[in-house]
């Protein structure tokens, strides 16, 4: 028998299911987003980071004493702004002004949400602080996206404090545009540590086409962002807003949806 002529249309078909949908064009560049927690508490600090360049995100505590100035210049600085909303964690650690928490009803929950939402001028989005317990709950993730669905345009973002996380998850099921972290920037803080993350997150982007990174307002982490930014465009990555990221991946989704959806003559053979 001879196996190789029926083996090439086989081998063809698949090369088509494989093809992307631009085939032949060349492929856009991937993308990185960067999220800069903790924000509010210094004000010397917070504005070292709005001189960060490009559209680095601000994620800030809602009561700490410069959130309200600082969000403010960030918005007039083109970042975006976001609620980095303090959460329960299994340590126990001490919990940062206006957190929400596992034995909270659920109007104390939502008004607790809401409280922090309006605490901070020109807020577009909402990333956890610590949760690593009270992410893994989806009746409480249920009641943050719903809270969120009333504040819309909102965007979420998982920090990714437990690797048992429902918050994308059930930010998804309730319409909420969502991504998580891919890499923290600066659990250590020697140079060496740094760098090797940054290389990380330049890695992840260029294997998925897109990666999220969150760092916190450390002299050592800005001083790190501050000599790496420059060097993006050489490195063949472009660092653009967390809600970009979002949309960008969202698309990709559906496109990797639609190729994969059988017509209904296919499904029905």
């Amino acid at each position: 028998m001879h196996r190789t002529g029926l083996l090439w249309p086989v081998l063809f078909l698949c090369a088509g299911l494989f093809q992307s949908p631009a085939s032949g064009a060349e492929p856009s560049r991937p993308v990185i987003g960067i999220i800069i927690d903790d924000m509010g508490k210094t004000l010397a600090i917070g504005q070292r980071t709005l001189r960060l360049p490009g559209p680095v995100a601000c994620a800030f505590l809602p009561q700490a004493p410069h959130t309200r100035e600082l969000a403010t210049a960030a918005h007039a600085a083109g970042k975006e702004v976001m609620l980095h909303l303090p959460m329960d964690s299994v340590d126990g650690r001490r919990l940062d002004a206006g957190a929400v928490t596992l034995n909270m009803t659920q109007h104390e929950f939502v008004a607790a949400v809401s409280a922090s939402l309006a605490a901070i001028p020109y807020v577009q989005g909402v990333n956890n602080h610590m949760g690593s317990l009270l992410t893994r709950h989806p009746g409480h993730m249920l009641w943050l996206m719903q809270e969120l669905q009333r504040h819309a345009p909102m965007f979420f973002v998982d920090s990714r404090t437990t690797v048992a996380t429902v918050a994308r998850q059930v930010a998804y099921e309730n319409d909420i545009p969502s991504t998580e972290r891919n890499v923290f920037l600066d659990n250590e803080l020697d140079t060496q540590q740094l760098d090797y993350q940054f290389d990380r997150l330049l890695r992840l982007a260029k294997r998925h086409g897109s990666a999220v990174a969150i760092g916190h307002p450390h002299e050592q982490t800005l001083a790190l962002l501050e000599r790496r930014l420059a060097g993006l465009q050489r490195a063949g990555v472009q660092l653009v807003p967390v809600e970009e990221v979002i949309h960008l991946q969202q698309e990709d989704t559906q496109t990797w949806q639609a190729s994969w959806s059988p017509s209904r003559k296919a499904a029905k053979n």
